[in-house]
């Protein structure tokens, strides 16, 4: 595999591990989080993992202070810091995969536009929902808002355009497709996926640690509850 370590702003240094969005890339990107979360260097900022990238955020002031205001400049020196990481990551560092079930109810007015993703496709909704329930999901990156997954895997047999016409407000909990992607709304926030479900866990705590209930590199199986069932789940959630 071939990395590429490039700068990216005035203190951030970008470090590209494929240009193509699959799980084995994406292995790569999870097991270099962990190999930063493990050595934690104090010139670090923050990390931030994507599909197939992760940016460090490093601190000038630190660096320039560490070398003393000689060469090299303080990107330069984060630079050779960066694969000096990078030369010790082949180390496989224990990922432990995690499958995480994730109770839906789908369809009625938790998932106002099942009918639409039924008849964009040709299928009947029930045909939507076990297709959606037998993807094999995993969790590529946490963005966009907090707790929310980016999730691969979804049978492109169920795909959907966004709403031409976005909603203000989506219950936390909501199960939506937009294009080749599902994914779950961990916090009420404006969007424009097509809404076919809702769960009745809370993906997103800010009193726990950590605060989201999904991490990069779990698996996920959508299992189906009945709009009861979700009623009561959600009163146990409180």
């Amino acid at each position: 595999m071939s990395i590429n370590v490039q700068p990216f702003g005035d203190q951030a240094i970008l470090v590209e591990f494929g240009s193509s969005i699959n799980e084995e890339t994406n292995k790569e990107v999870r097991k270099f989080s962990a190999h930063l979360d493990a050595s934690s260097p104090e010139w670090m900022i923050e990390y931030i993992p994507a599909f197939t990238t992760v940016t460090i955020i490093y601190d000038p002031l630190y660096i320039s202070h560490q070398v003393g205001g000689e060469t090299p400049l303080p990107y330069e020196w984060a630079q050779q810091r960066v694969e000096e990481l990078l030369s010790k990551n082949a180390i496989d560092r224990n990922q432990t995969d995690r499958t995480i079930e994730i109770p839906v109810s789908y369809g009625g007015d938790l998932g106002p536009d099942l009918s639409f993703v039924a008849a964009h496709n040709k299928m009947s909704e029930e045909e939507v929902i076990k297709t959606h329930m037998a993807g094999d999901y995993l969790v590529y990156m946490i963005g966009f808002a907090p707790g929310f997954p980016y999730i691969g895997g979804m049978d492109e047999k169920i795909a959907a355009p966004r709403r031409d016409d976005p909603r203000l407000a989506i219950p936390a909990g909501s199960v939506g497709i937009a294009g080749a992607q599902t994914g779950v709304y961990p916090i009420e926030t404006p969007g424009g996926w097509q809404l076919i479900g809702r769960t009745p866990l809370r993906l997103f705590q800010p009193e726990k640690a950590p605060p989201s209930l999904l991490q990069a590199g779990d698996h996920i199986k959508f299992t189906r509850i009945s709009e009861d069932e979700y009623k009561s789940m959600k009163e146990d959630e409180r």
